[in-house]
């Protein structure tokens, strides 16, 4: 399931959810008792609250790795510039497993897809073979990660 398989648009968060998304973001170990006491709620409350947030795709439970660490030799964000229709073109990189982030954007860009791959070969290949060659592909941009200095996700909620 990705972010974008779901709209959040009409998704209303209550103060309760927030505080259990933020104890998630904190450390998305914690049991669903220990989040029931920091946010007063029963345990059996916190278990629906959180389900219905990932059925809703508001938010997803992970383990954040370094790429490097886990035997990933490459990551890169790759600038793409589209003549024509971007969905048909973001749909396509939403299917590729080397791709972990896709988003449309303004700028000098239509679209940005961060890319994790196992050396520079794959990546070459992903870049020619697979990317460029899509239809609408105008041109690409590729910004190689060197070291990663920072990935955080508990940015809290508003």
């Amino acid at each position: 399931m990705t972010r974008a398989s779901h709209s959040t648009a009409d998704v209303r968060l209550d103060d309760l959810s927030k505080a259990i998304i933020e104890q998630l973001q904190e450390d998305g170990r914690q049991s669903y008792a220990t989040i029931a006491k920091r946010v007063g709620l029963s345990e059996a409350a916190v278990r629906q609250r959180v389900q219905r947030l990932l059925d809703s795709g508001v938010m997803q439970i992970v383990a954040v790795t370094d790429p490097l660490q886990v035997g990933f030799r490459r990551q890169a964000m790759i600038g793409i510039r589209v003549d024509g229709d971007l969905t048909s073109v973001g749909d396509a990189l939403t299917g590729m497993s080397e791709v972990d982030y896709v988003v449309t954007t303004a700028g000098s860009f239509d679209l940005l897809a961060e890319v994790v791959c196992e050396d520079d070969a794959e990546l070459l290949d992903l870049l020619t073979r697979r990317i460029r060659t899509l239809p609408g592909v105008q041109t690409t941009e590729t910004f190689v990660y060197l070291k990663l200095n920072k990935q955080h996700y508990n940015w809290g909620t508003r």
